[in-house]
């Protein structure tokens, strides 16, 4: 062979198969070239050995949705840039196949405050992304948030019931002492961006915002920069 040629035309041949399944098989990150995975079929081969794994599926690959727990003092555009092979969780038990295709346009539905910390989801899932903006309301988040200074006599009360802002009467939620400088909220129907303003107006002075957990999905051991694949199984 003297002139290069497209990977999906070698799999093609080694495999027997048509040209789009070839493909099919080269971004499903099921093709390795001299023992590399190649996930696009554009790639141009020579010599190369080409391997197709015994276990490949001749099925599109499912767009992924992960969690980050993204570190305070960056935006969302900034974790995004995060997701990354080198920063994938060791311990991610998702069964997920890491694949390149995975951190290509993805959209974060649920945002934090630039100053916050903690989980933050990005989806190619055009579904996970309806089901967290068309159902926030009713999606539970839970949130820490270090604070200083002198609560108000009826702060607590307030926070939990009976702020206004705007001549919006905020909603219940749940807010409770973890410990003598950190505020436990469980929210609905408000975002995180609101809880400095809420804190303000009772005396607190927050130090920091960290989320735990949206719905059902905890952000677990995830350090800093860290992410991981939510399952197929997995529901907020």
């Amino acid at each position: 062979m003297t002139e290069p040629l497209r990977l999906a035309k070698r799999v093609a041949a080694l495999a027997q198969c048509s040209r789009r399944e070839a493909e099919m098989y080269i971004e499903g990150g099921w093709v390795r070239v001299d023992g590399v995975t190649v996930e696009e079929p554009q790639f141009k081969v020579l010599e190369q050995h080409i391997e197709i794994d015994p276990h490949a599926r001749l099925e599109p690959p499912e767009p992924a949705t992960m969690v980050l727990h993204k570190p305070a003092g960056i935006t969302v555009d900034q974790a995004r840039a995060l997701i990354h092979a080198e920063s994938h969780a060791a311990d991610d038990a998702s069964g997920v196949r890491l694949l390149k295709r995975h951190f290509a346009r993805l959209e974060s539905p649920l945002p934090l405050p630039d100053k916050a910390s903690g989980l933050l989801v990005f989806t190619q899932d055009w579904r996970v992304k309806r089901r967290l903006e068309d159902d926030s309301d009713r999606i539970e988040q839970e949130l820490v948030v270090e604070v200083e200074g002198k609560l108000a006599p009826n702060g607590l009360a307030l926070l939990n019931h009976g702020l206004s802002f705007d001549n919006y009467a905020l909603p219940p939620i749940k807010v409770s002492w973890q410990n003598e400088t950190h505020l436990r909220f469980a929210l609905k129907r408000i975002s995180p961006d609101r809880v400095e303003r809420m804190c303000n107006a009772v005396g607190l002075k927050v130090l920091a915002i960290k989320r735990l957990r949206i719905g059902r999905i905890p952000m677990s051991r995830l350090q800093p920069g860290q992410w991981r694949y939510l399952a197929s199984t997995d529901r907020f």
